[in-house]
């Protein structure tokens, strides 16, 4: 029985550590007007990795994708924004491909409804590579205002 657990705790520690996490998300927010916010989100970017756009051609690399959860607090005003990255020829897809590398920053302007502090909650949808693989990934972001 002591060998068993000793197993499965030693497969358990092999498998989480070859969870690859090449981006690193941080959050903040940046008041621009009484009653308008900025939600900052920043992408670190592992060495030789890049991140994609959010605008990829259809049915290629995952596009980096936002979901903000709905509230009476808030409203979105217009599309989140991104920098200008690197648009390349993918050998890949064999398409032009818009992506980032090292670090990037993406811009979502929203419109307070009230007066009292909230948090907003939300997912982001992406996915990186490099020279040798595709890594796909999910995480949930937070604001305060």
């Amino acid at each position: 029985m002591k060998n068993l657990l000793l197993l499965l705790l030693l497969i358990t520690t092999v498998s989480y550590s070859q969870i690859l996490e090449p981006i690193k998300w941080t959050t903040e927010t940046k008041k621009i007007t009484a009653t308008e916010y900025d939600l900052i989100i920043n992408a670190s970017i592992e060495k030789n990795y890049h991140l994609y756009s959010q605008k990829v051609p259809e049915d290629r690399p995952l596009p980096t994708i936002f979901i903000f959860e709905e509230s009476n607090d808030y409203e979105l005003i217009g599309n989140t924004t991104e920098e200008k990255g690197h648009t390349v020829h993918d050998p890949v897809f064999n398409l032009k491909i818009k992506y980032f590398e090292t670090k990037t920053t993406f811009k979502q302007r929203i419109k307070v409804k009230n007066k009292n502090p909230f948090k907003i909650i939300g997912e982001i949808e992406f996915m990186t590579c490099n020279n040798s693989s595709f890594v796909p990934g999910y995480g949930d972001i937070e604001f305060k205002i």
